[in-house]
């Protein structure tokens, strides 16, 4: 009876090497897309407070459009995302690139009387987000997923 529960045991040798070497690559995976999400999240962070930053300037009645677009770009790069400077709403997606674009608009303001009309200020700030380690690992296996387009936008009232 000893020798049956012994021979079955050194059966079972390669066992845990084997699930581990299944089961890793999978584990990897879903461990480095967390981080990649985070460094995501982090830069999306930063586009959204640039576009913010750029709005608020734009208001102000001491500063031009164009000052108010370097603003933003200049957040950008104190927030560690320093790439080449493209156009708004470019097809392409350069490595890192970064825009910052700043429109003027005049709203209606619904249900006031007598009606009132405010001039908007809208600031979009746009960063190509390389993946770090979920890209070129997705890459090996046939997938387009190297970079993603950050994009916000922020409205305020100039008054």
């Amino acid at each position: 009876m000893a020798a049956l529960i012994t021979a079955r045991r050194s059966g079972e040798r390669g066992q845990a090497v084997i699930e581990l070497a299944l089961t890793l690559p999978l584990l990897l995976l879903v461990v480095f897309g967390i981080i990649d999400f985070g460094f995501m999240f982090q830069r999306y962070e930063a586009v959204t407070n640039a576009a913010r930053e750029g709005a608020r300037l734009g208001v102000l009645a001491d500063y031009t459009a164009t000052e108010a677009q370097n603003r933003a770009l200049d957040y950008l790069v104190a927030s560690g995302l320093n790439g080449p400077i493209r156009a708004c709403g470019t097809g392409t997606t350069v490595k890192n690139s970064r825009c910052a674009q700043m429109t003027t608009s005049t709203v209606t303001v619904a249900g006031s009387t007598p009606v009132k009309t405010v001039d908007q200020v809208t600031m979009v700030v746009e960063y190509d987000h390389q993946y770090q380690f979920v890209g070129p690992i997705m890459n090996l296996f046939g997938s387009n997923l190297a970079s993603i387009r950050l994009r916000s936008a922020s409205s305020m009232r100039r008054e």
